[in-house]
């Protein structure tokens, strides 16, 4: 469900634009609607210290790239593929509820959002790729 909260989560652009500056880049595609998403990724030190991105997607992938690029405080590189595992969980049922370091994704990643889960995940996914982890 699009609410209030998630456009204005995605209107957050200050991160939105390639610059061609970075030490890992992705693009993927959702197969299942067509979103498309670029990443580029600045490392220093096994961190991530900056990521840029450009969609061709719809509201819930927007906002959640734009999440990621504003909280990489809360993206640890060794733990991303587990997180992301987790977070397939939370939304199949397997778990009840997820750890508080996702507190801030609380509106993005919400169970009434299970059919758009495709969406929310991919830019993960695009960091997950650029990384190669």
């Amino acid at each position: 469900m699009i609410t209030k909260k998630i456009i204005s989560i995605a209107s957050n652009t200050n991160n939105y634009g390639l610059t061609n500056e970075y030490t890992h880049k992705s693009s993927i595609k959702n197969t299942k609607c067509g979103d498309k998403i670029k990443i580029e990724i600045t490392m220093k030190n096994k961190r991530i210290k900056s990521l840029r991105y450009e969609t061709k997607s719809c509201i819930f992938c927007e906002a959640s790239a734009s999440m990621l690029s504003n909280r990489l405080s809360l993206i640890k590189v060794n733990s991303l593929s587990s997180d992301v595992d987790l977070i397939k969980k939370f939304f199949n049922n397997d778990v009840s509820k997820l750890p508080s370091k996702f507190k801030p994704f609380k509106d993005i990643l919400n169970k009434k959002n299970f059919k758009r889960f495709d969406c929310i995940i991919l830019p993960f996914m695009g960091i997950i790729k650029a990384l190669d982890l």
